[in-house]
């Protein structure tokens, strides 16, 4: 079965797997190739080809929990933050960025009505998309339909909760029924599903109304969609960083209450590190995936994006718990209590990191704020391992879930492409080692139990969001992370997520550009509750949440 091979083309390929045979050890394995190993292709390939739909996950999972680890906190708790909102404020852009905290205490008291609120984000939305190119789709009709039916609901003194009357904004990689679900990529746009992605219909069920869905870059890489690159708020000269470029620009210009992203390498913690927002990507398993795009199986996460800490908690409460439809998601305790203190918990952190780039004053000052609160400072290390070998899992699973689309070359109407970008990088992946991809699956367990270690010396960790390491780490082995604003540097130079282009310079600054930066808080596996009490604790320390990207 399939085309003849010769000792000519092993020894071309061993230049991609990077292995070296001998003359006669290429000669035999030319020898039986079309009997031994092309048949295998059969059920891809071959007469007898068998479909596999999106649906469809391996057979092989990823449990972020190894043998012998308990499973995260044992109840379930929720305690909100009592805190006055104080009055309503009068002007509406006031409103519209107020954090979810403040919104639901005026909707339930019904000092604020849904359909108010949600007429005041759909014309911000309308207003400022020419500039942020953050909308793939406004949902005006669903949105005031399920607005007014919540503030009936309320008004009959039937509140289901804090998210009750609060507009959101979902990435475009979630299923809507009957509204248009793109991945943000060209072969998609007009692709219409049935049903609700899971997480969808939890957030119809707290009574959140769905006002767009939002834009991601292309097969959530990046921040270019068909629609162009969508902007950050502060500097609009530069991209918003994806893949959750929509969710992260939206907002930040205070166009939504909350938005709902997706991470599978750094894509809730990017943007909301370049959007100066809070970003909470759960720990794998913890939220369904169920109706949501594949690009990785063992390593997409559904999270949201907020203003405020604990406003990244009460939208977690919404959508954790398992869903029959997506394996690798587990029943979880949540257990987090906004009026608890931090004082004595164990912040680790790496010194290095601290020192060298990407790490910034404003990530020292951090951790010097978590000692002033209480916190006890406890150094660690990690193996000077290459971590970025781990990508091989990454790339692999995602050429396998767009393997249809790149052999049909429906990947050559994407926008982007480059030598970084998916398409490139589909094709590249099929010639990857399935040798290689089991080292390194064995790798991340060596990883995982690496970080097993670290965990139980210390309570979170706190590190620059943007180091490489810990990005690829942590998404891997699958631990919570929490990104929020503590301050702000100068750039001199816009920021992208590709490789530089010399045919295109990026545009730079003359005074410097002022932009938000942040940490990244490490929790362990399903402790999320502890990274919100820490996070809403150092928030408030920094006294930086309230600032607005200028002209929004």
């Amino acid at each position: 079965m399939g085309p003849g091979v010769s000792a000519a083309t092993f020894a071309e390929a061993e230049k991609l797997v990077q292995v070296q045979l001998t003359p006669a050890e290429r000669a035999q394995a030319a020898s039986n190739w079309r009997e031994m190993m092309a048949p295998l292709y059969e059920f891809r390939t071959g007469p007898r080809r068998a479909k596999l739909e999106p649906e469809v996950a391996p057979a092989s999972r990823w449990d972020p929990l190894l043998p012998g680890l308990a499973s995260g906190p044992a109840r379930n708790r929720f305690v909100r933050s009592k805190a006055s909102p104080g009055p309503l404020p009068g002007k509406d852009e006031d409103i519209a960025f107020a954090p979810v905290t403040a919104l639901s205490r005026w909707l339930e008291s019904r000092a604020l009505s849904s359909e108010r609120l949600t007429r005041i984000y759909l014309e911000r939305l309308q207003r400022f998309d020419p500039k942020l190119k953050c909308v793939i789709t406004l949902t005006p009709e669903l949105a005031l339909e399920q607005a007014r039916r919540a503030d009936k609901e309320i008004a009959a003194g039937k509140y289901r909760g804090p998210l009750h009357g609060i507009p959101w904004g979902a990435k475009d990689l979630v299923d809507t029924a009957n509204i248009p679900t793109t991945y943000g990529a060209e072969p998609f746009r007009n692709r219409v599903p049935t049903a609700d992605a899971t997480v969808v219909d939890r957030l119809h069920r707290a009574g959140a109304v769905l006002v767009a869905k939002l834009s991601l870059g292309a097969l959530a890489l990046n921040d270019v969609w068909f629609g162009g690159e969508t902007k950050n708020p502060w500097l609009l000269e530069e991209g918003s960083s994806g893949s959750s470029a929509g969710p992260g620009a939206a907002t930040a210009a205070g166009l939504v209450g909350f938005s709902l992203g997706s991470e599978t390498g750094g894509s809730i913690i990017s943007p909301s590190m370049r959007c100066g927002i809070t970003g909470l990507r759960p720990t794998f398993g913890r939220v369904p995936r169920t109706g949501a795009m594949t690009l990785c199986w063992s390593l997409d996460k559904l999270g949201p994006m907020t203003r405020g800490v604990e406003d990244s908690l009460l939208v977690l409460q919404a959508l954790s718990g398992p869903d029959a439809g997506d394996v690798d998601s587990v029943p979880s305790a949540l257990d987090f209590d906004a009026t608890a203190g931090v004082k004595g918990l164990r912040v680790g952190y790496f010194p290095t990191w601290m020192e060298d780039f990407p790490a910034t004053d404003v990530d020292r000052a951090a951790l010097e704020t978590l000692k002033r609160l209480g916190l006890k400072p406890v150094e660690v290390t990690l193996p000077d391992w290459p971590y970025i070998s781990l990508m091989i899992i990454l790339f692999a699973e995602a050429a396998a879930a767009f393997e249809e689309l790149t052999l049909s070359h429906g990947v050559d109407a994407l926008k982007m492409q480059v030598p970084d970008a998916w398409p490139n990088l589909f094709r590249q992946a099929r010639f990857l080692s399935a040798v290689d991809l089991i080292q390194a699956d064995r790798l991340r367990r060596k990883v995982a139990q690496e970080m097993v270690r670290v965990m139980k010396e210390v309570d979170l960790l706190l590190v620059p969001s943007l180091q490489l390491d810990m990005l690829t780490i942590s998404n891997f082995t699958g631990h919570p992370s929490l990104t929020l604003r503590t301050g702000f540097v100068e750039v001199d130079q816009a920021r992208s997520d590709w490789a530089p282009d010399p045919a295109r310079p990026l545009p730079k600054f003359s005074p410097m550009r002022r932009v938000p930066h942040g940490v990244t808080l490490i929790g362990r596996l399903f402790d999320e509750g502890t990274l919100g009490r820490v996070g809403m604790a150092l928030e408030r320390a920094s006294g930086v949440a309230g600032e607005r990207p200028p002209g929004f």
